[in-house]
């Protein structure tokens, strides 16, 4: 039996097939798991069908996280359509690209509202509405993306730190909250990876070479690779771990 057989799990993120959130979802389908994917916009809407295929148009589901009514919506229908979910991944975040370089004195306070606001306002946004909705079952898990830069000052990420800060310590407080239902909440904090959001950053190739370069193995880190820590972290075999960050960087945080 694969190790997500009978589990229904909710995927918020994926942009495109180099997305951290399509990573989880492709190891995940191959272990078993049902998947519904939650999307923001029209355009996105395509990409999912190209990357998943028609028989799955019911499991897409539109949701806007900066609206609490788009949330809400998404949610009531997962809860109509599909009962109760054994997980949530979380892989969104967004800041303003040209406040993704230079010195932090550039941030706006508007900028900085909207990446606190969709990387990890969200986050706490998501998690109310399935408690509020008893859409998670007892034995759950929501896993949230982070990155390095959350605790080290890395050129170029700047506000997007400081809403990867504030993330985790949103995640250890869900943990503590909810773990009372049984629902497990923790963090993959992913070496640096070739997404859509990367390539926003300034200077992104010397953050990736930089990051492989700082590997035990002077490789970077693949999506199946996040993908499968995801899994493990929404499986049954995971039911003593929750409020952790763990690192799936092959080692890029130890130096």
């Amino acid at each position: 039996m694969a190790l997500l057989t009978g589990k229904t799990i909710v995927i918020m993120g994926v942009a495109n097939r180099r997305s951290i959130a399509w990573g989880c979802a492709k190891v995940m389908a191959e272990q078993g798991a049902r998947i519904i994917y939650t999307y923001n916009r029209d355009r996105t809407l395509k990409f999912l069908e190209k990357l998943v295929g028609p028989d799955a148009s019911d499991r897409m589901i539109q949701c806007d996280v900066a609206s609490d009514d788009s949330i809400d919506r998404a949610f009531r229908t997962i809860k109509e359509n599909f009962g109760q979910v054994d997980g949530i991944v979380h892989s969104l975040a967004f800041a303003k690209s040209d406040e993704l370089g230079g010195k932090i004195t550039n941030v706006t306070r508007s900028g900085y509202h909207l990446a606190q606001d969709i990387s990890a306002y969200s986050l706490l946004a998501v998690a109310k509405k399935a408690s509020e909705l008893d859409l998670l079952t007892p034995s759950a898990s929501i896993v949230t993306m982070t990155y390095f830069g959350s605790e080290r000052a890395i050129p170029n990420y700047n506000v997007m730190g400081i809403a990867k800060a504030a993330l985790e310590s949103t995640m250890r407080y869900l943990a503590r909250d909810l773990g009372a239902s049984g629902v497990r909440v923790n963090a993959i904090s992913a070496g640096a990876v070739k997404t859509l959001s990367v390539t926003g950053i300034k200077g992104h190739k010397s953050l990736l070479d930089e990051s492989a370069s700082r590997s035990v193995d002077g490789q970077g880190v693949t999506l199946d690779e996040i993908g499968g820590a995801c899994a493990f972290l929404v499986s049954d075999l995971a039911q003593g771990i929750t409020g952790d960050v763990i690192y799936v960087d092959k080692g890029v945080h130890l130096i």
